[in-house]
């Protein structure tokens, strides 16, 4: 049984156009059927992920794939050696969504029909479905329960005349599918092994192994870095004791992009991520990884990751860290609410590089950050992140300044390169922008992770900033930010 190391994902980080996309530098349509080609043979990623939660998928992947590349699937088969995964939507999370749900699961049957006849064999090429937004175990055992008894159960239907479904269709295969809960949230996160064990103890059926998926990028958005990456560790801390509690192998899926906001993981960081998050078994690969780095780094960094086997989690003191996450994630907060205006100006000029579905709302392509009464708008945690970096205020330094020296120290012992990704991430600042709208302290902490700052990035978020301020104009805008981020390395 392989388990996937390496997830090629749609996430729309990279700074540069994808190889694949049209002259506007928007990847779409046939261009990612090309794009998980790509993925599974020149990177050798060991998975890639089909997302119908974000934008608009192509139902007949498996058909345009085998049909297109028939060479490479005869010998590296989908569903035994390559993976493709399905994203869904949440029903509950994303109303206006709740039907492509139905839509998603019924390509796995008529998938399994098409591998089937391509490989003359058994061979389900999609047996994996990613729930994100995920809140309860309930909402895992649903979309189980509706694949088994609505989607493949129809085929005992008898229509008039006798007929069943399954003699008019033929068979619905393969009978059950494995749901991945991607968790979101600091309380799901953090309690992430109540509903594993809650979800194991309501199936009706053995499993074999589980996948969990855990998101690093809303979590920096909504609690600061400090916070996401206190609950990453948590999260896999837990994941262990339930994993052993429960006697089924649980592989966790840790969902990080180029940006340190967003993970910081990127060619040339891999030894150094592996090693500070080693039970972590599936990395996502996102655009920026694949398409803001030479294709020799990529390919050499997914070899590593994919040689490399799954550990034991680091240790972390929850009680203290959390009570660190709740000073951290107020003071992030704080300053959010100062930026907005700011952020929310300039994010819809960001350049888009993959054609998604536009959405509203706290689980659409917005997201609110805040508690009660305090709550503010946001976009989503890729453009957020650009925006900010466009700005010169890397997000990353954003609460560090409630951190005492004891608090560095505990840090040091559960992430000691989290002063490597705030490092990084100060080499984009501008100064006098952040003394502006944060205050001269904030530039004093900076200066105990800073290093030589990159000038023709300030130059350009000076520029930013006064247009913004002052004197708009979108075009030139929009062609400095995509000038800011090629200079960066991702775009959020």
């Amino acid at each position: 049984m392989i388990i996937p190391r390496t997830m090629s994902t749609q996430h729309p980080d990279n700074a540069n156009p994808a190889i694949f996309a049209e002259i506007d530098g928007v990847l779409k349509g046939d261009g990612e059927i090309d794009e998980a080609y790509y993925a599974f043979n020149s990177l050798e990623c060991n998975e890639q992920m089909w997302d119908y939660e974000g934008k608009a998928a192509d139902s007949d992947v498996v058909h345009k794939l085998l049909n297109r590349y028939p060479n490479y699937f005869k010998t590296t088969k989908l569903g035994q050696q390559k993976f493709l995964t399905l994203r869904l939507p949440n029903p509950k999370a994303e109303h206006g969504m709740r039907k492509k749900v139905e839509e998603a699961l019924h390509t796995i049957v008529t998938s399994y029909d098409i591998a089937a006849r391509f490989y003359n064999a058994d061979t389900p090429p999609i047996f994996e479905v990613i729930l994100p937004f995920t809140t309860s175990a309930e909402e895992l055992v649903a979309v189980d329960s509706y694949y088994r008894d609505v989607v493949v159960g129809k085929q005992e239907h008898i229509l008039p005349g006798g007929l069943t479904v399954k003699n008019w269709l033929g068979e619905y295969r393969p009978s059950s599918i494995n749901v991945i809960p991607l968790f979101e949230d600091e309380t799901r996160i953090t309690n992430v092994d109540t509903i594993i064990e809650s979800y194991v103890h309501l199936l009706d059926r053995e499993l074999p192994y589980l996948r969990v998926f855990l998101a690093r990028s809303d979590p920096a958005l909504n609690y600061g870095l400090i916070g996401a990456v206190i609950m990453s560790k948590i999260g896999l801390q837990r994941l262990a004791k339930v994993e052993k509690k429960l006697g089924i192998p649980i592989y966790p899926i840790l969902g990080v992009g180029g940006a340190p906001f967003r993970g910081n993981f990127r060619p040339g960081r891999i030894q150094k991520f592996m090693t500070e998050y080693p039970s972590v078994q599936t990395w996502t690969i996102q655009s920026s990884f694949k398409y803001d780095n030479s294709i020799q780094q990529v390919k050499n960094s997914i070899n590593e990751i994919n040689r490399n086997r799954k550990g034991t989690p680091t240790v972390i003191d929850e009680k203290r860290a959390l009570e660190l996450l709740k000073r951290t994630k107020k003071r992030y907060q704080e300053q959010i609410s100062k930026l907005a205006d700011l952020v929310n100006i300039i994010a819809p000029h960001m350049p888009v590089r993959r054609d998604r579905r536009l959405h509203v709302g706290l689980f659409g392509y917005s997201r609110e950050s805040g508690e009660g009464n305090k709550k503010i708008s946001l976009p989503r945690a890729i453009t957020f992140a650009a925006a900010m970096y466009s700005l010169g205020i890397p997000p990353e330094i954003l609460g560090i300044d409630v951190l005492t020296k004891e608090d560095f120290k505990f840090i040091k012992e559960f992430a000691p390169h989290l002063a490597d990704d705030l490092a990084d991430a100060c080499t984009f600042a501008n100064e006098e922008n952040i003394r502006r709208l944060l205050g001269s302290k904030t530039v004093y902490n900076m200066s105990f992770f800073k290093k030589d700052l990159n000038r023709e990035h300030q130059a350009l978020t000076t520029f930013l900033y006064d247009w913004v301020k002052e004197r708009f104009n979108p075009t030139h805008t929009r062609e400095i930010l995509e000038w800011a981020a090629q200079t960066r390395g991702f775009l959020g």
